[in-house]
């Protein structure tokens, strides 16, 4: 078989998107890389959205950083999150990692307990993110015990406070299900199916959830700004999310924390973000939006509030929900050793997967704040 002299993409087969990377024969590290190889990897990246790096179990938490971080030139290299506000116990999201001790910017997220001794850890156990502490309507015992499981959150990694949104997350599968493991996705409003492996990693592409909008919601779309909560994650803390994992259950009386009752904020910090997003190398346009965070919608060109919380959240609801359906996304079932990297400007994802206690799963996730927010050009 001849050498492969330069890094080569190969399309997922039967996906709607994403693509396995191969290597050149001259490193089985991708931080590594040559400028001009690391080049072809982000314009694959931005072309295929979601790339799967196979053969990674020995990638160091520093090699995974430094392949991160060169995706952005405008990075301060710090993590996607302000670390005390992301492990604050008042935030959804205090369960949903560990920080590795040497490269607190990789995060180690999974499920079970593990010895002392992995990249310095002493004992320490992970909690997998189950939609039975975060939907309002939850999956009954016969319906687990059939094997159905739920999109938990599908999201963007982002503050969406202060921090601009990261341009791409690794994420590194260490210790992972078997794959003869599946389960089942019911869709409730129309009662579709989607079977995934067990703790699948699902993703959803911004570029088909704007090419499936009408063409009247393409305009709206276009022209109307997502201003996101302060603190946002605090803000939600006590709501619970929508079955199928893109938004917030407005409820009465209202679980949202108060303003006032917010860590400290300002309004120049609040993030403010175009609807769509322009993908750097494709040109294409991008729906994004991360529904469980919405606050208001305001209208791009005059600054007038369009909708408020509730209401903006029905309007996201109704704007993403057609990319989320079954033919249109991309569920990777994970192999060890996989490194999955996404475009986190280009798609959303989700966790699934409902694991016991004792069950194992150990995964190392980065991702780094970026320099510059998302911008809209002009189409």
């Amino acid at each position: 078989m001849p050498e492969q002299t330069s890094i080569d993409f190969i399309p997922l087969e039967d996906q709607p998107f994403g693509a396995q990377v191969r290597l050149p024969s001259y490193t089985n590290n991708p931080a590594e890389l040559n400028d001009e190889d690391f080049q072809k990897l982000k314009e694959g990246l931005m072309t295929y959205s979601v790339l799967v790096v196979p053969n990674q179990e020995n990638l160091s938490p520093d090699s995974q950083h430094s392949l991160t971080v060169r995706f952005d030139p405008t990075t301060s290299t710090g993590y996607g999150h302000d670390p005390k506000l992301f492990h604050s116990s008042n935030s959804i999201l205090a369960k949903d990692g560990r920080s590795v001790p040497t490269r607190p910017e990789v995060q180690m997220v999974g499920n079970g307990s593990f010895e002392a001794g992995h990249e310095g850890m002493k004992a320490f156990t992970l909690e997998h993110p189950t939609h039975f502490t975060f939907h309002k309507d939850v999956l009954n015992k016969e319906e687990v015990a059939r094997g159905q499981t739920r999109f938990y959150r599908w999201h963007i990694d982002a503050a969406l406070y202060a921090l601009a949104p990261p341009v791409v997350t690794t994420l590194l599968g260490l210790i992972v299900p078997n794959k003869n493991e599946k389960q089942r996705i019911v869709y409730e409003d129309t009662k579709e199916e989607k079977e995934v492996v067990k703790g699948a990693t699902a993703f959803a592409s911004g570029r088909i959830a704007f090419e499936l909008l009408s063409d009247k919601d393409k305009e709206f779309a276009l022209n109307h700004t997502v201003v996101y909560a302060p603190h946002p994650y605090i803000f939600i803390n006590n709501c619970k999310a929508t079955s199928d994992g893109l938004t917030i259950e407005s409820e009465e009386p209202p679980k949202e924390v108060p303003l006032d009752n917010l860590p400290q904020w300002e309004e120049s910090k609040v993030k403010k973000l175009p609807l769509v997003w322009t993908n750097p190398v494709t040109k294409k346009p991008h729906l994004q939006v991360h529904g469980c965070c919405v606050y208001q919608l305001i209208n791009t060109k005059t600054g007038e509030v369009v909708a408020e919380l509730e209401d903006a959240r029905k309007i996201v609801h109704k704007l993403m929900r057609p990319a989320i359906s079954p033919q249109h996304i991309y569920c990777h079932g994970w192999n060890t050793g996989d490194l999955c990297i996404f475009h986190n400007r280009g798609v959303i994802h989700s966790v699934t997967g409902e694991f016991e206690p004792h069950e194992q799963r150990l995964m190392h996730q980065c991702n780094v704040a970026s320099g510059e927010d998302p911008v809209l050009l002009q189409h």
